[in-house]
């Protein structure tokens, strides 16, 4: 009997696949890092090929890698950075243009103008999601409207749209499946969360025909089976989320105001509200956590643009570090005495402020300055970013909300950036034993479908604490911090 699962996670800098075991235990991974293109200010773009062609690569090693063949691969779940878009022919699989990362600004105007008219309370009740250039729904427009000859075939039903998940499947399915999962869909700025279906009013308003659309399907589910040719037989696909709720779901925060925070290129903060989703006050994002058995669960979620792509910039732009591990020990070395503060919106900013024309700033430089306090300042910048969605979160939940923050993803390794947030917020921070929870709640959702893994209570007793950071600064401390922190985010809006 197969007893492995394979979970494909295809993240915004790369592509990786993990085997996991029939324990839930990672036995073999491999991962490829590809090109981001920026073709324009505040544009963002991936090539196509070169996300397919890390997936299938990054697959094949890591069953090699395994020492395994794919019949030993029971299913595979898929995990993916959300919104990014895609668009591509019906017929013959190609695509009209590059992918545009759900980092791009490109539609900042049009959503201007959209708010303008009137329609950002349709948006937001529909959909739970505010008028903002990051969703995928003003993305598809601007395809439409700029790629020449897109806008007609789109209306003789030649073209397909999706995010990742979406194009991923249907290059696994060698064009048989075009589906994607409710929370993908839920934000693509066209789904209404409360009926579960596209918004007809939607896709008027942003011109977009049904037939672009994919069918909708829960979390574990039937996404279809991968081509015999491509791994060496058929591999069922069971398991589909976005990347921050698989995360929520690998983080077993199935109970109501449980909390989790991802710290990738960007950080997501979920918090769990049951099953009736919860508008925001605060400029927050009402979304679907996870969906099963046709039954969603809603969140309130919070999203930073730039969290660990600010290491990145101080790698790869300021060339400051070879490493991102190396940020720890000159951010331990800087001077307590210098109030260096880094607001990275180097492609705006997001909740609870949501300023997509704003860009990055650094206040309090002095001739003493060095890369130890660029380090620190951008390791901080996280921790206040962070607080700033916790605050809106407990208020919208009437602080109801767990005061435990759980933590994963490749910057929640770094113990003095967690530390200081632990410090910066004033709560308990949780590190799990597995820091790929995002890749494990795609796993875990394939293989419980699969039958291969426990049901939902009985995954959440397997979490484990491998530690947990207690807040040590003093609070008038912590105080003036936030109050400089408001201050420089102020600044640099109004720049």
């Amino acid at each position: 009997m197969s007893s492995f699962i394979m979970a494909i996670d295809q993240g915004t800098t790369s592509s990786r696949a993990i085997i996991f075991d029939k324990d839930m235990k990672s036995i073999a991974a491999a991962q490829e890092e590809f090109t981001q293109h920026y073709p324009k200010s505040g544009w963002v773009e991936h090539d196509p090929s070169d996300i397919w062609s890390s997936v299938a690569g990054t697959c094949r090693a890591a069953i090699e890698k395994a020492g395994l063949s794919a019949n030993d691969i029971a299913a595979i779940g898929i995990t993916n950075q959300r919104e990014t878009t895609l668009v591509w022919d019906r017929e013959t699989g190609e695509t009209i243009h590059n992918a545009i990362v759900w980092q791009d600004r490109r539609t900042a105007r049009l959503c201007d103008e959209l708010r303008e008219a009137g329609h950002g309370d349709l948006v937001t009740k529909t959909t739970g999601l505010l008028l903002d250039p990051y969703f995928s729904g003003t993305k598809v427009k601007w395809l439409l409207d700029n790629v020449d000859g897109a806008r007609a075939k789109a209306d003789a039903g030649k073209l397909c749209f999706g995010t990742i998940d979406t194009y991923l499947i249907w290059k696994l399915t060698g064009g048989k499946r075009h589906v994607t999962d409710a929370t993908n869909a839920a934000r693509t700025l066209l789904y209404d969360i409360h009926k579960g279906q596209w918004s007809d009013e939607i896709l008027s308003l942003l011109g977009i025909p049904q037939s672009m659309l994919p069918q909708v399907l829960d979390c574990a589910a039937e996404f279809g089976v991968t081509r015999a040719d491509l791994f060496g037989r058929e591999i069922p696909i069971l398991g589909v989320a976005g990347d921050q709720q698989a995360a929520t779901v690998g983080q077993a925060c199935f109970e109501q105001g449980m909390l989790k925070s991802t710290y990738g290129t960007g950080c997501f903060a979920l918090i769990n509200t049951g099953d009736k989703p919860v508008a925001s006050k605060n400029r927050l994002l009402t979304t679907i956590a996870y969906q099963l058995d046709g039954k969603p669960t809603y969140a309130i979620e919070g999203s930073i643009f730039i969290a660990g792509a600010v290491v990145q910039w101080l790698r790869d732009g300021l060339k400051l570090v070879r490493e991102a591990k190396e940020t720890q020990p000159l951010a331990e070395a800087a001077d307590e005495n210098q109030n260096v503060v880094l607001v990275p919106a180097f492609t705006g900013l997001g909740a609870p402020y949501w300023n997509p024309d704003c860009r990055g700033a650094i206040f309090g430089i002095t001739r003493n300055t060095s890369p130890n306090e660029f380090a620190k300042a951008a390791l901080e910048s996280v921790g206040f970013q962070t607080r700033d969605l916790l605050e809106a979160m407990q208020s919208d939940m009437g602080g109801k909300g767990d005061a435990t923050l759980r933590i994963d993803g490749g910057m929640a390794a770094s113990d003095w950036a967690m530390q200081f947030l632990a410090d910066i917020t004033g709560a308990p921070v949780d590190r799990p034993k597995i820091l790929e929870t995002t890749a494990l709640g795609a796993a875990w959702l394939a293989g419980m479908k699969a039958g291969l893994y426990p049901a939902q209570k009985e995954f959440a007793a397997t979490w484990a604490r491998e530690r947990r950071f207690e807040p040590e600064l003093e609070a008038e401390t912590r105080d003036r911090k936030c109050v400089s922190w408001q201050r420089a985010v102020n600044a640099t809006m109004s720049f």
